[in-house]
């Protein structure tokens, strides 16, 4: 009687199972509004790190062009470039499906990702990341066969895979970059705090792009200068949010021994998935001194965001790399002939209250350009989230 029962529960669990493991893809990706509106979801793969995104309707009369898109981990910056990107392809009415392919940062999956692309006979890989950019680079940069754009990727200038932002890769890659000029960013940040003396710089041990290309020129360029570059750093993305909690509260006491009136001192957000997604502990123990960030997601409504943002919108970087994308498939450019895509100016984004809450004042010029802005109450008056 055990017997027969042990075999009934296996038969039940084998198909729960087998469903559960195809549905883990949502564990890596989350489709959003356009995802879910104008895409069907097929043929999830086994192990869930593979989702195909089939066009509802089609639009034209053109063949289905067929993109491959390579993630490296879970991260809501993906979900957001990935939303544009869908969103994009739709706007141009050009019809495509896109398979999603987790490979973990292992390059041994990540090759057999590659060795798939070409067996599908992929149009277009995007590479997703700082972390797939690299990836691609090394492995797959000239010897592949298929067109790649890097998105929601630091800059590849200062990541040493490109030479400079003028002229193009002269392989199968074309590069866009999160990154703005450390001359110009330093700019930004002189204007609005016309004293600095302190800049705490956060950042994610583990994510070495973003101290490459964000951390480590912003020092470089402060050495010399009256700014002093304080990093603070999260070690372990199990702890983050005990990390900040700690570690922005010691960084407070330091700073007001340094600047007692706290004017003179921002904190710095860089593009550290760790460190951003828990901008609320980072706002709670940041005090009066200014949370400012690269990325204009970090800026949302109500008291659990930045004050302010200045730097590349993942909307904005994401939009910049479909236009590559659409580019080469429409057969108007070649992707070695493309310069570096930088979004110029940056895309500013302010919550207001928080502005007044920590009593810093805004130029003019500011509140002209931005792009996002929350209003006293923090609520969104001006762009879309």
């Amino acid at each position: 009687m055990k017997t027969i029962i042990a075999i009934m529960l296996c038969c039940l669990l084998l198909p729960f199972s087998a469903f559960a493991q195809a549905d883990s893809w949502q564990s890596w990706v989350s489709l959003k509004e356009t995802g879910k509106q104008f895409f069907n979801l097929k043929n999830a793969s086994a192990d869930g790190m593979q989702v195909l995104l089939v066009p509802k309707q089609t639009m034209s009369a053109q063949p289905l062009k067929k993109i491959f898109v390579l993630f490296p981990k879970k991260s809501s910056a993906y979900d957001t470039e990935l939303e544009q990107i869908l969103l994009y392809f739709q706007q141009k009415k050009m019809d495509a499906s896109f398979l999603l392919y987790f490979y973990g940062k292992e390059d041994e999956k990540g090759m057999e990702a590659m060795r798939l692309a070409e067996k599908e006979k992929m149009d277009l890989i995007f590479a997703m990341g700082s972390d797939s950019a690299g990836f691609i680079h090394k492995n797959y940069r000239g010897a592949g066969k298929i067109p790649v754009v890097t998105i929601c990727a630091k800059d590849p200038v200062l990541l040493d895979q490109m030479q400079n932002y003028e002229t193009g890769s002269n392989t199968n890659i074309a590069y866009t970059s999160l990154d703005m000029p450390t001359t110009i960013q330093l700019e930004y940040l002189r204007t609005l705090v016309p004293d600095l003396r302190n800049i705490v710089v956060l950042y994610a041990r583990q994510n070495t792009s973003a101290y490459n290309a964000q951390v480590k020129p912003l020092a470089e360029a402060c050495a010399g200068t009256s700014i002093a570059v304080h990093e603070l750093v999260v070690e372990n993305r199990a702890t983050a949010k005990q990390e900040l909690r700690e570690k922005v509260s010691e960084a407070y006491i330091m700073l007001k021994r340094r600047d007692p009136e706290l004017k003179k001192s921002i904190f710095w957000i860089t593009g550290s998935t760790e460190v951003f997604s828990d901008i609320a502990t980072i706002a709670q123990n940041a005090g009066k001194i200014p949370v400012l960030s690269l990325a204009t997601d970090v800026v949302d409504e109500g008291d659990a965001s930045a004050a302010m943002s200045i730097g590349v919108g993942f909307e904005s970087n994401a939009q910049l790399a479909a236009f590559y994308a659409w580019q080469i498939l429409s057969g108007k450019a070649k992707p070695g002939e493309m310069p570096v895509g930088i979004v110029s100016p940056p895309d500013i984004a302010i919550n207001f209250r928080r502005v007044k809450a920590i009593g810093l004042k805004i130029p003019f010029s500011f509140f002209e350009r931005a792009s996002i802005i929350y209003d006293y109450e923090g609520k969104l008056r001006r762009g879309q989230k």
